[in-house]
């Protein structure tokens, strides 16, 4: 030990459940979810469509999607609760502490401002700066550190004169605008081709090294969690069923559905090789009544995961995994199809 402590997470997420308002019947959408990012780190956070990412983001923020609410958990952004924070003082922490980049960017620009009177109100309510011609000058710079094209002639456009991939470019700028601590970005170039798909994650890097911002990337892509993230959360039906860094997990994943998503991702030097299938639908909201969620698509599955979910256990510093069965640290290949995977054989996403 040489007495040094490690720095305190930006976030921390805390047994989060987040259930449909219902009073008779609700339903968990997301039950019992903890992770953290730190300073100048990217936290991924993985799996199929209806997993509960985007509900954990938006509760995050404290905007869960209408009929949803956070029933328990906490969520520390440096340490204080949001939970008890008024609606006054979470709106006035979005924006300055806390930013988000969605899939779209048209849902984050008024079609019928120009791009200049949008950047110009984030530095005016945002950061209070009072005088015009700062705000502008503050756009300007802006606009050049995320690489538009004569950003002072730009301001004065609207965002349908720009290109889906300088849309995203703005939209980025204006989560920039008070350098915000905490930056999710909610599958944020899902809509945009290779090419400017690695742009704008490459601009995102290296933005994060200036600043040091942590950020929670949620994305189908694990190319780009490979390339892109130190840590990664692989979700299913709403919990989380794995997590640690993103090296570890992917060279030696221990959970079945962690292993199926691996498995199932083309390997270009491998192209012989017949993909992984999962077998069967992710369920319903609040269709499982008891034991492990992703039991009814096992291979492994028995009574103990029928009958009960398992805890999640910390198998190394960093891992946890919450499986009855989960693959036996060090396992060689042959022992499981996709159990080890090295990381040479899992090429990074390229825009050749």
């Amino acid at each position: 030990m040489n007495g040094r402590t490690e720095a305190a997470p930006v976030l921390a997420v805390e047994g989060l459940i987040a259930q449909t308002d219902s009073p008779q019947a609700p339903v968990r959408l997301v039950d019992g979810v903890s992770f953290s990012v730190r300073a100048g780190r990217t936290l991924g956070l993985v799996g199929e469509s209806g997993s509960g990412k985007s509900v954990t983001c938006l509760s995050v923020l404290g905007l869960p999607p209408a009929g949803v609410r956070v029933a328990s958990g906490r969520i520390l952004l440096r340490g204080s609760d949001l939970r008890d924070k008024t609606p006054a003082e979470l709106q006035a922490l979005r924006g300055r502490e806390i930013g988000m980049i969605l899939q779209d960017p048209m849902s984050s620009l008024n079609p019928l401002l120009t791009i200049g009177r949008q950047l110009t109100e984030m530095f005016r309510y945002r950061a209070n700066v009072k005088s015009h011609a700062e705000c502008e000058a503050r756009a300007v710079d802006l606009l050049r550190r995320v690489r538009i094209p004569a950003p002072g002639s730009r301001l004065r456009s609207y965002p349908h004169q720009f290109s889906g991939g300088m849309r995203q470019r703005v939209a980025i700028a204006m989560n920039l605008a008070c350098n915000p601590g905490l930056l999710i970005a909610d599958e944020p170039t899902t809509a945009l081709d290779i090419t400017v798909r690695l742009q704008i994650l490459d601009l995102l890097r290296e933005l994060q090294a200036e600043r040091g911002t942590a950020i929670v990337l949620v994305t189908h892509d694990l190319h780009l969690v490979r390339r892109y993230c130190d840590d990664v959360a692989v979700m299913y039906a709403g919990r989380i069923v794995e997590q640690g860094p993103v090296e570890a997990v992917f060279a030696q994943p221990r959970h079945p559905y962690t292993i199926g998503l691996l498995g199932a991702v083309p390997r270009l030097r491998q192209p012989q090789r017949r993909l992984t299938v999962i077998p069967g639908q992710p369920p319903l909201p609040g269709s499982i009544a008891q034991g492990c969620l992703f039991a009814p698509r096992c291979p492994r599955a028995d009574a103990d995961c029928t009958a009960h979910y398992p805890a999640t256990v910390e198998t190394l510093p960093g891992r946890g995994v919450a499986c009855w069965h989960p693959e036996p640290a060090f396992a060689s290949a042959a022992a499981s199809n996709a159990a080890s995977i090295p990381l040479e054989q899992f090429p990074l996403a390229t825009a050749s």
